[in-house]
């Protein structure tokens, strides 16, 4: 299996290892554009691998913070108390790129900056770019996806 993220549609698609669409979801990805430097909360392009897939077993809207679940569900009043948390919920697939000198090693370094296909709020809109750099998703779809890959499966975000 493979994943291709596609940054002018805003959807991820999950294919079979003989190149078959098996999903497709919507998704948001960073509100700056795309871009490999650190700090620039873009999401990176090129060719990446999961690196490890975090929070299985956890409930859905189960919030993380630094990889580790808070014991907190999200709910739209802890929202309110929280104004302006970046929100990572459900599951975290956690990104590492592959190309030396684009986004692996040095000030490029996708997994360095934590870029993650995780979770989102509800309410939060999809389609469109919003995130600090991270891919978001449903957290159904984004149970769903996590059931369906392994650590390792290619991620190729193009823009």
């Amino acid at each position: 299996m493979n994943i291709t993220i596609h940054i002018a549609t805003q959807t991820l698609e999950l294919f079979d290892d003989s190149g078959k669409s098996l999903r497709r979801f919507q998704v948001s990805t960073g509100a700056q554009g795309v871009g490999e430097e650190n700090g620039s909360f873009c999401t990176p392009r090129g060719n990446h691998v999961i690196r490890a897939k975090i929070g299985a077993g956890q409930p859905s809207n189960a919030v993380f913070v630094k990889r580790r679940p808070t014991g907190e569900i999200y709910t739209p009043e802890l929202g309110v108390q929280h104004q302006g948390r970046d929100w990572i919920l459900t599951r975290i697939l956690w990104l590492s790129g592959c190309e030396s000198g684009f986004n692996r090693s040095g000030s490029c370094d996708t997994m360095r900056r934590y870029v993650y296909i995780h979770g989102t709020p509800d309410s939060t809109p999809l389609g469109q770019p919003g995130s600090r750099g991270c891919v978001r998703m449903r957290n159904a779809e984004l149970i769903e996806l996590f059931d369906l890959v392994t650590v390792g499966t290619e991620v190729r975000i193009i823009a």
